[in-house]
């Protein structure tokens, strides 16, 4: 999913306890309807760099749908810090969107609500079958053995941007392929008020994608293999340190990165002040804030030693936007529809291009405007060495408490206060103790 998001702990807990089952555009059946069958509610995600580029890039999108089916669509662009508290109050107010973007890493969560469409064989076969996905999307879509609570929309993959004329005026000949070259670089370009690395510290998202994936890279998970948290074994707290200290012991990240949680890393690197950036599907992004594509390379995100690949070698998490279906839309033939469109051939290839993402559908994907050099590294990554976040019901939860827990040890960081295994055990442990019980 896309990073800048960020959630209340206790509005999870509630709507997932309370497993809401009617939810969505207004119908009072508790189960789809047509009753409207000339109008759809909307919500969509901020994938650009500001909700008006998203107006931008979906209005005429929109248009076209209504222009081919009579089916006027009522667009909203929320955004991330507001999305899955809005998402949660919908599933237990009842009043809601018909369709809506969610983070693919939410499904599972947003599943145990029963309040979304679960997308069996008979609704694929609607939108043109199942099999049109890529395996990888399809593995972020809900809980395993259960149909999917979403469809895959935008398939996204963390990579290294870096700056060419910074590496060179630094003599640094290649991006580093581990993290002990990206510390090392990092120290090199860290001077004259720029620095080597932007980071969202106060984006709990942001920071658990980071931690998760480089608790792979320790051996592991946040989570046991029977889905229950397990958040201070040795792997999760060295994976956290290593994190916080790019920061803390490395100064490679500005502390005032402490407090950034809302694109203020891609405009840093965009301006200069900043050499590298660990990034989802950036390219939109930086083009939009004035960055040319020839002064920045991109490469795949460290690895502990080696080369990316499976095991202990992922590193990205496979991020994206699924579009899914609240249970009691009053519209579900126009909902289905608008699904069938959104994740047709065409508009994958248009919108995929426009937010610099790669279309989960496999006749887009090999869309000659996807075989860019960004794109083969953002393909081969999620081909390869990207993993799933953890598909379990609490798994929202389990972003907020440890996402905030390394946001809190970013602002220790940031204020000069040491964060020794002790202090990361404690924040993780106290991460632990606010998931629900099993």
């Amino acid at each position: 999913m896309r990073s800048i998001r960020a959630a209340a702990a206790g509005a999870v807990t509630l709507s997932l306890t309370l497993a809401a089952t009617a939810c969505g555009g207004g119908s009072a059946t508790g189960g789809g309807s047509n009753d409207s069958p000339r109008t759809l509610t909307y919500w969509a995600s901020n994938q650009g760099a500001s909700v008006e580029t998203d107006k931008k890039v979906l209005q005429p999108e929109l248009d076209k749908f209504e222009k081919q089916t009579g089916i006027k669509v009522k667009l909203e662009v929320v955004p991330w810090s507001d999305l899955l508290n809005r998402i949660l109050t919908a599933t237990t107010s009842g009043q809601g969107p018909d369709v809506l973007n969610i983070g693919n890493t939410w499904s599972a969560s947003l599943q145990a609500t029963g309040a979304l469409l679960p997308w069996d064989e008979k609704n694929f076969a609607a939108i043109g079958g199942r099999d049109r996905f890529v395996d990888s999307a399809l593995g972020s879509t809900g809980a395993q053995g259960q149909d999917p609570a979403a469809v895959p929309l935008y398939s996204m993959a963390y990579a290294l941007y870096y700056n060419k004329k910074m590496f060179a005026d630094a003599g640094i000949p290649k991006p580093p392929a581990t993290w002990d070259e990206l510390v090392a670089d990092g120290k090199k370009l860290s001077k004259d008020g720029k620095w080597g690395l932007g980071a969202e510290g106060s984006n709990p998202s942001e920071n658990i994608h980071h931690a998760f994936v480089l608790a792979r890279q320790h051996g592991a998970g946040f989570f046991t293999p029977d889905g229950k948290p397990d958040f201070t074994g040795d792997g999760t707290v060295a994976a956290v340190k290593q994190y916080v200290d790019l920061m803390a012991k490395d100064k490679v990240i500005a502390p005032g990165n402490a407090e950034y949680a809302q694109n203020q890393s891609v405009s840093d690197f965009a301006k200069g002040k900043t050499a590298m950036l660990l990034w989802q599907s950036a390219s939109a992004n930086l083009k939009s804030q004035g960055m040319s594509e020839d002064d920045y390379g991109i490469a795949p995100v460290p690895v502990q030693s080696g080369t990316p690949g499976p095991g202990e070698q992922v590193n990205s998490m496979v991020a994206g936007i699924n579009l899914a279906v609240f249970k009691n839309t009053d519209n579900l033939d126009g909902a289905t529809e608008f699904v069938k469109f959104m994740t047709g051939d065409a508009e994958q290839k248009i919108l995929n291009k426009a937010y610099s993402s790669i279309p989960p559908v496999k006749s887009a994907q090999s869309d000659a405007a996807f075989a860019t050099p960004a794109n083969a590294v953002l393909k081969d990554t999620l081909a390869k060495s990207a993993v799933a976040l953890p598909q379990v019901a609490h798994e929202s939860q389990f972003e907020t408490a440890v996402g905030t827990a390394v946001k809190e040890l970013f602002a220790d960081a940031a204020a000069g206060r040491a964060v020794t295994t002790d202090s990361v055990h404690a924040a993780l442990e106290k991460a632990q103790q606010q998931m629900p019980a099993a």
